[in-house]
């Protein structure tokens, strides 16, 4: 018996999701997946881990499978634009075998993907293509690639919080315009957020000011438990500290990371740098040798950090140090517990790390804050209470980006040759609503 979003699916992806065991739709897909196949464009706002990749995905392909049945061309129909190359491996893997029973081919397209397979993809596109908003402007110029994106009728975003509020979510604004010149119809837009503050700007990043977007945000709640917690060094410490050539705090900071790895099956230590991840793990090892731990972050090649993920997720590691590389839903595996080395310093970064561990519908996230000083106590209580009420902080987007304005005219122009001032101009970006007329001319 499915639930009753599941049952307005075709029969084809109804017995996909019996094959993967989903009976049930979440909140999130019961409220996504009527919305989507009537066509509106979406923002989906959930907890990391209750199904929106699914509740984006399900409606779309099944929408897909009718236009196929109704004879229309076959080509790229739908973009999926994530902000890392890894999630784009990640979701590869999950959708991959999906695509196959449903005759629907999912690929790649990244600075990752080999020349030979790019030149395939030239020749033969997928249906579904996933991507980053760099590879999207690439291939918005190349002569048979372009020809490809005229069928895109779907575009999901996913990350877009992340996206929205720095260059790239203008660079992706542009991109999406760039790309309604080729299609000449709209297409559906779809975006996925974490848990945010006023998710309505964010909606309207999506789809631009002179389009309707519905925010979809499920009820479900998860329940979060986060303590902070400082330590002072031991006679233990300072002994050690002498062995070390570490100063006695850092000693007995490191000794408590490691006690609590060691009292749970698998734990994800955040820091907010690179280096206070390589130096963490560097102690941790030093005081705890043998103790399985790794480091990750978007410093390190993408074959260390995908050996990383992949011991994480075989149980081979009790613990990665990482940075922001793993805040995003790079699936690796159960995690049982959420370090955060430091306070954070916003209110929805704690949420989302915090809520990293604990991925089951209704499962309750957990994690602690090891702060090191007085002022760090203080920003990091300040911070727990504000998850806790739901204060979070209004989302900052990115505007008036004259240097992504200077590269997206010049990218105009391969794409279509000529364009006046004005028809520039006419382009609708939200991230550049706040640019006068003059300005824009001298820009």
């Amino acid at each position: 018996m499915h639930s009753s979003a599941f049952s307005t699916l075709k029969p084809p992806v109804l017995q996909r999701l019996e094959k993967e065991g989903f009976l049930e739709a979440s909140p999130i897909q019961e409220l996504a997946i009527p919305a989507i196949l009537s066509g509106e464009n979406v923002l989906l706002i959930a907890p990391t881990g209750t199904g929106k990749t699914l509740a984006a995905i399900l409606p779309v392909l099944d929408r897909l499978i009718e236009a196929r049945a109704e004879g229309k061309p076959r080509g790229i129909s739908v973009l999926y634009v994530t902000p890392l190359r890894a999630l784009n491996r990640d979701l590869l893997r999950r959708l991959e075998e999906m695509g196959k029973d449903l005759d629907i081919k999912i690929q790649v397209r990244h600075g990752d993907t080999p020349v030979s397979a790019r030149s395939r993809q030239a020749k033969s596109p997928p249906d579904v293509m996933i991507t980053t908003p760099e590879t999207l402007q690439a291939i918005l110029i190349g002569k048979r690639m372009k020809e490809h994106l005229r069928s895109v009728r779907w575009v999901v975003v996913d990350e877009v919080h992340e996206l929205a509020t720095d260059e790239r979510g203008v660079q992706l604004s542009f991109a999406l315009e760039r790309l309604l010149e080729l299609t000449g119809v709209e297409f559906q837009r779809i975006g996925l957020s974490a848990t945010i503050g006023e998710p309505e700007r964010i909606g309207q990043f999506l789809v631009g000011s002179r389009r309707r977007v519905t925010v979809l945000r499920s009820d479900e709640t998860r329940g979060l438990q986060i303590s902070v917690r400082s330590v002072h060094p031991s006679s233990g410490d300072q002994k050690e500290s002498v062995n070390l050539g570490l100063p006695a705090s850092t000693v007995s900071r490191a000794r408590m990371i490691l006690g609590i790895i060691q009292s749970h099956k698998s734990t994800l230590v955040f820091t907010n740098t690179r280096e206070h991840a390589e130096a963490l793990a560097a102690q941790i090892q030093a005081i705890g040798a043998g103790v399985a731990v790794r480091v990750h972050h978007g410093s390190l090649s993408r074959e260390l950090r995908e050996e990383a993920e992949k011991e994480f997720q075989e149980g081979k590691l009790r613990a990665l140090i990482c940075t922001s590389s793993l805040e995003l839903g790079i699936d690796i595996g159960s995690v049982d517990f959420i370090i955060q080395y430091t306070s954070p310093r916003e209110t929805t970064r704690l949420i989302q790390r915090v809520g990293r561990s604990g991925h089951t519908l209704g499962g309750t996230s957990r994690g602690v804050i090891l702060t090191i000083n007085t002022d760090d106590i203080l920003e990091s209580a300040v911070l727990i209470q504000r998850a806790r009420e739901g204060r979070l902080e209004r989302p900052i987007i990115h505007e008036k980006a004259y240097d992504v304005l200077a590269h997206q005219i010049i990218g105009l122009l391969l794409q279509k040759g000529r364009m006046t001032v004005e028809e520039i101009g006419e382009v609708e970006i939200h991230s550049i609503r706040l640019l006068s007329k003059e300005a824009y001319r001298q820009s």
